[in-house]
């Protein structure tokens, strides 16, 4: 390894002095010219009398070879190189017998594509790698700035209104401190967990870079393999995309830093310059956000936190989304002192025991859970440092008062429901015509101390009965019909190598036929197992996969429960899969931000037009929606007067609730509005079994949202009007919807299913 390092110094020493080489190899061909016309081989070669074609080709002799001196590079900027125009020696031509010239000697194929090849590698090294070498080293920014302090520009995100919800900013009062005042353990710490080798490398690290690259190919989670040369270099003179080029620029700068400064000065420059998450910039902004106090007061304990930080500030620290994971990061840290014996294993045991008393987060945010999601994708899109600092106006498609009415009744449903033992409740708002999120209800209170920061909205949760709009789209796009009848009698399942599977349904009853549009209204388990037995789980995954959901892998992962809601999912997947529904089958991807400009007044993105892609025909979005909507199809289980049904008012809902009632959900919509709904635990302890679906749990809280946003934004019903291929046939009694082509042949009669007979 010590002779890549020494060879990758070289090249970098040989692009950021290139001019040097350049002059040298163009004053070595010119000599080399000289040579060739006063030993006149440049003649013999070109011109010869028609005699002397058929002598053998004159051989071009050896060349001396050339020994490249050593050359000292200088420290800060390279001098610009003005070469003199090269005078070439002219040849005149000498002409014999009635001057006619002599011919030029054929050479053969063989030689002149040997000349051809020897030309145009030696034009490729010595002039066109030059030429690309002064471009690329002259478009690098230069190091010596490292040392300058930048002003931090401060990001606001906005409701749609323009009402101010969060600042992120960095600390506008940060105080530079000198390398003697930061305590020894912050530098230990720092070093063991970011780049052991910092003292030993010349500005990068080989092994660490290879090492890598082989964890980032073979699918694990990423790594960096960045020294604090290269961390420095990267935060505070390139751009946060990871790219190859990035990746080159950033070693070259990192070479060149360390020849401008010493590494206590690197250092140094680390802790006052680094991210520490938040409002921290800087270890002594760190101190003080964190701890209150002096970075020269940190105990070893504090120490590690801190040094953890950097590789990930939104992840670890302990006011974001994940309050406790800075634990297991601060372990780490103690972990790699010991190896390193920085210390000894009891203190580092001593260490891990401290107890941590973080200081209060002060800075004022409105819709926490909401303006906490809009800054991760914003760091996934634009980076940490222009996130942080950058002076980013984000616009956002978040209506305040929406969301203060959702968390007001989310928080009060909450405690009225104490005696169901749930303790948390979650509510998603969105307008499925464009993405928008209207209101994001993450928990009952963000700032509550057991977890409260934790966003139910897009944490993986299993949706029970609300994944069945997936399963029966699917077998209407494979000949079943609303019409279509299914025994729900019992049936076992026995896949090879695995457990039988009996399923049961909600209330423990079984209902004989039903049709399939009773089966969806009423949410009746064994008729679904059935449908999805019949049509196959790849169906139904690649079908969900297309409507919205991202967390679904392999569908061999997966047994026929999946219909049941026994695969996690996402409430925003959810959103989307429903509000494809509402949307007459188009899916469109949530997108909170409606307009991203930096300080400058500089558009980096705006949304204007709405990425739509078809995902299910119209005809099947819209039975789906009409059979949720019916009333009637639903008061076998729920009665007439649920919390499912807005007076009124036309709109799908659909519920689900998960074995052991672990989780209850409530999902329904308009063509304009759609409310999700979540209660639970969000240590997935058990609910009380008294915990009723669609009447107690989540459906009175979404009973209150809906009717509230009905009431307000739209008085007036919206029917679901039937798309051109959809047929009215009379059918039990009643008016059916049917796909056009499937009214006849099924008569409504049940399709045939290959029943499996249930297991003795």
């Amino acid at each position: 390894m010590k002779l890549v390092e020494d060879l990758i110094i070289l090249a970098a020493k040989i692009l950021i002095f290139i001019g040097d080489v350049t002059l040298l190899f163009l004053s070595l061909l010119w000599k080399i010219l000289i040579h060739l016309r006063r030993k006149k081989i440049v003649e013999q070669i070109i011109f010869s009398t028609e005699e002397e074609t058929k002598k053998p080709i004159v051989k071009l002799p050896r060349l001396p070879q050339f020994k490249l001196p050593v050359f000292k590079l200088p420290v800060v900027k390279m001098q610009q190189i003005k070469l003199s125009r090269p005078h070439l020696p002219k040849f005149h031509l000498k002409h014999k017998k009635r001057g006619r010239p002599r011919l030029p000697l054929r050479l053969p194929f063989q030689t002149r594509l040997k000349y051809i090849l020897i030309g145009s590698i030696f034009s490729f090294f010595f002039i066109f790698m030059p030429i690309v070498s002064i471009i690329f080293i002259r478009s690098l920014p230069n190091p010596s700035t490292l040392a300058h302090q930048e002003i931090s520009q401060t990001t606001k995100i906005y409701d749609r209104n323009k009402t101010l919800l969060y600042q992120i900013y960095a600390n506008q009062d940060r105080t530079n401190v000198p390398l003697s005042k930061i305590p020894q353990d912050l530098k230990n710490a720092t070093i063991a967990i970011e780049d052991k080798n910092f003292y030993k490398t010349p500005g990068f690290d080989v092994l660490a870079i290879l090492r890598a690259a082989i964890v980032d190919l073979t699918g694990r989670p990423l790594q960096g393999g960045s020294t604090i040369t290269q961390q420095l270099v990267k935060s505070r003179l390139l751009t946060p995309e990871r790219t190859l080029e990035r990746k080159i620029k950033e070693v070259i700068l990192s070479v060149w830093a360390q020849r401008i400064y010493t590494k206590d000065q690197i250092l140094e420059m680390y802790f006052n310059q680094v991210p520490y998450g938040g409002t921290a910039w800087g270890a002594q902004a760190a101190a003080q956000t964190y701890f209150g106090k002096d970075v020269t007061q940190l105990s070893l304990s504090e120490s590690a936190f801190l040094a953890g930080l950097p590789q990930a500030p939104s992840t670890y620290s302990p006011y974001g989304q994940n309050p406790n994971l800075w634990n297991a990061r601060q372990k780490e840290v103690l972990a790699q002192m010991v190896s390193l014996n920085f210390i000894t294993s009891e203190q580092a045991k001593k260490a891990e025991n401290e107890k941590l008393e973080f200081r209060e987060n002060k800075n004022s945010i409105k819709a926490p859970h909401f303006v906490m999601y809009v800054r991760q994708l914003l760091i996934e899109r634009y980076g940490l440092p222009i996130v942080e600092r950058g002076g980013l106006s984000v616009i956002t498609s978040l209506d305040l008062k929406t969301q203060d009415m959702a968390q007001k009744i989310v928080t009060a449903e909450v405690e009225n429901s104490a005696y169901l033992n749930l303790t948390n409740a979650a509510a998603l708002i969105t307008n499925p015509k464009n993405g928008d999120i209207l209101a994001m209800v993450g928990g009952k209170d963000y700032f509550a101390e057991d977890s409260g920061n934790y966003n139910v909205t897009t944490a993986l949760r299993q949706p029970g009965s609300a994944i069945k709009v997936v399963t029966y789209s699917a077998a209407l796009l494979n000949g079943f019909t609303a019409a279509t009848t299914v025994q729900d009698t019992p049936v076992s399942y026995a896949p090879a190598g695995a457990l039988v599977y009996s399923p049961v349904n909600y209330d423990g009853r079984f209902h004989g036929t039903v049709t399939l549009r009773n089966a969806l209204g009423n949410s009746i388990n064994i008729p679904a197992v059935k449908i999805l037995n019949k049509i196959g789980i790849q169906t139904m995954v690649d079908l969900g996969k297309k409507m919205g959901i991202t967390s679904w892998k392999d569908p061999q992962n997966y047994g026929l429960a999946i219909t049941l809601g026994a695969a996690e999912v996402k409430m925003t997947d959810m959103a989307v899969v429903y509000g494809t529904l509402a949307n007459q089958g188009e899916k469109i991807e949530l997108n909170p931000i409606l307009k991203v400009t930096n300080y400058q007044g500089q558009v980096f993105e705006e949304k204007k037009e709405i990425k739509k892609k078809r995902a299910v025909p119209e005809e099947v979005a819209f039975i789906i929606s009409n059979i949720l909507s019916d009333n009637n199809s639903r008061a076998m289980e729920f009665g007439y007067n649920s919390p499912l049904n807005i007076p009124r008012h036309t709109v799908s809902v659909k519920t689900g609730t998960t074995d052991n009632k672990r989780d209850n959900w409530t999902i329904g919509y308009t063509p304009n509005i759609l409310t999700a709904v979540w209660v639970g635990n969000n240590n997935n302890s058990p609910m009380n079994p008294r915990l009723a679906s669609g009447i107690t749990g989540a459906a009175p809280i979404w009973n209150k949202i809906m009717n509230n946003l009905l009431s307000s934004s739209d008085p007036k019903d919206e029917l679901l009007s039937p798309p051109k291929n959809i047929v009215v046939k009379p059918c039990g009694g009643k008016n059916e919807y049917f796909i056009k082509g499937t009214e006849n042949r099924v008569l409504c009669r049940p399709i045939s299913l290959s029943e499996q007979k249930p297991n003795p």
